[in-house]
């Protein structure tokens, strides 16, 4: 097999499968509806390729060897969030402890799902200790 063709072939499939990758619901998600509020989360995408190829020109056609190879990684970055109560709509940034809490304050149902979550598993928890 020639080595170019199989890098083109790897190239190829890369870019062509990255539209499904690189989507508009990548940076802006589904929106999650808890309560009256409504959070839409920003984030941000890096993306980087690497793709390479080489061959061993053996004295015989039988020791010639070809081999290609492609390497991805892509890592998704949350930014902010999008917080819609009414007519109210108000733009988060995730980069540290006050914007968390800001957005805890603004959707104090948040709050009381994970207290719950913790309360249950508490309870589980306590329950399958004591049946040792």
């Amino acid at each position: 097999m020639n080595s170019q063709a199989s890098l083109k072939e790897n190239l190829d499939t890369l870019f062509n499968n990255l539209e499904n990758f690189l989507k508009t619901e990548t940076v802006i998600g589904e929106p999650i509806t808890i309560g009256e509020t409504t959070l839409v989360p920003i984030v941000s995408l890096s993306f980087g390729c690497g793709t390479g190829a080489g061959n061993n020109s053996g004295k015989s056609e039988e020791n010639s060897k070809n081999g290609t190879g492609l390497g991805a990684a892509a890592k998704v970055t949350p930014n902010a969030v999008i917080a819609v109560t009414g007519d109210k709509v108000t733009l988060l940034p995730i980069s540290g402890k006050s914007n968390l809490d800001s957005l805890i304050n603004l959707v104090p149902e948040i709050v009381s799902k994970f207290k719950s979550k913790k309360s249950d598993k508490n309870n589980t928890d306590s329950k399958s200790s004591g049946n040792k």
